[in-house]
Parts: C-alpha cells; structure tokens; sequence
C-alpha cells in the first residue's frame, strides 16, 4: 500500500516536468524573409512558443499587451515607427518581457536608444547567428547578446565617457601614496564601475585590478571600496 500511495505522487512529478511552460516569443519583423526565418527556428524549439507576429510597431504595441510574451524579437525598421518606440511602450505598460533588437541599423544613436530604452540584447541582421534561439536562450539565462562590432563600440563609448585622458601629471596629485595606475582605477571605483568592467576599460585582468585595490586598501589603512573612495577625497587624491 505504501508503494502504491507513492506512485501518483511521482507521477504527478513527472508530469509538472514535462508540462512547464516554453518560453513566449512575439516577432515584429516587417521583412517577409526574416519574419519567415525567425518565426520557423522559434516554431522549431520545443522550449520555446511563437505567440504571434508583428510586421508594424501599432501592431506590435496591442499585441505586448494582450499577449504579454517573454521575449520580443524586434526589427527596428519599422514602415510607420522605429521599433524603439514600442520598447518603451512596453516599459511605460510594464510588460517585463525581454527584448532583442535584431536591425540593420548599427550607427550609435540606434544602439544607444535602445539599450536606455530597455533593450537586453542587439543584434545586426548580417551578423545573426546560425540560430536565433542560441540569442534568445542567452537571454533568458541573463545574459546580453551583442554583435561582435557593436560591443566594442559601446566598450570604446564608455571608454571615452568615464575614462577620459588625463594628463600624467594629473594622475598622480602631489604626495600621494598611490601610483598613477592606482588613482586611476580609484578614479573608476569612485564612478561606481564594478571590477570586470574597469579590467576591461583598462585592459587588464580582474585579478590585476583586485590586487591594486588590496594595494590601495593597504595604502589608505581602509577595507572597503567606500572608505577608500572617502578617504581619498579627504586627502585630495580624487
């Protein structure tokens, strides 16, 4: 008996399993070819459902909010609006899927808009990976899937914008303890950059920059990247 009573509980088990929900996919595509190509490789995953497709941004906008689907796979070249408009639709409606932007437009301002308008993941059209599900499961994993060429851009964007060149001279105030390597990495710390990002504007390792922060800790008498950054103000180094 006891056997048996433990039998639909297992069986109950499997079938949540097997019964989870696929990820939802929206397609707003206004290109016959692309619609065709995306719509089959979502339609071919078993981990994903296509819940519908858009070939206008008014389109796109009803569709978010009756069908609320987990990822939008958005052109920007829309024929009555640029698809950015209906990212920030969907913020202003709280639809909390994400978005993918899959364009031909690669200028910045493109780039730009989209990523402050909600954006996960860009993506150019003559650069779009054998399959788009590879993207759309980078996605959901949490990730951001970015054309080779528009990542670097962004990476030299934000090299120039908090990193800008300063004079040797002004890297290392006058009596202070730490290197001009050192204030500078302090200078980005203070910005509020986390480690990975100042290794890659720096163009060092994470683990170059974690042992010039033990230097700095060292050096201020500090143990956290709020007391250094405060201490430093006080001395004048920042």
């Amino acid at each position: 008996m006891a056997e048996a009573a433990r039998c639909p509980a297992a069986q109950n088990s499997r079938v949540l399993v097997k019964e989870a929900m696929p990820t939802t996919v929206l397609i707003v595509e206004d290109e016959p070819e692309f619609m065709h190509r995306f719509s089959q490789a979502v339609a071919s995953d078993p981990e994903l459902a296509l819940v519908g497709g858009a070939s206008t941004a008014r389109q796109a906008m009803t569709l978010l909010e009756t069908l609320r689907p987990d990822v939008l796979l958005l052109d920007l070249g829309l024929p009555d609006a640029c698809g950015v408009e209906v990212i920030r639709h969907a913020a202003r409606r709280q639809c909390t899927c994400d978005v993918l932007v899959v364009t031909m437009f690669d200028d910045d301002q493109h780039v730009l808009e989209s990523i402050e308008a909600g954006a996960a993941g860009y993506l150019l059209k003559d650069s779009v990976p054998g399959s788009i599900v590879s993207s759309i499961r980078e996605l959901r994993a949490g990730g951001s899937p970015i054309s080779p060429g528009i990542a670097r851009r962004i990476l030299e964007r934000f090299r120039l914008t908090l990193a800008p060149p300063r004079p040797a001279t002004a890297l290392k105030p006058p009596g202070s303890p730490l290197t001009e390597r050192e204030t500078e990495l302090l200078r980005l710390t203070a910005k509020g950059l986390s480690f990975d990002t100042i290794s890659q504007l720096l163009a060092i390792s994470p683990h170059t920059v974690v042992a010039h922060v033990r230097k700095i800790y060292r050096k201020l008498a500090v143990h956290s990247r709020g007391e250094a950054v405060y201490e430093a103000t006080q001395l004048g180094l920042l």
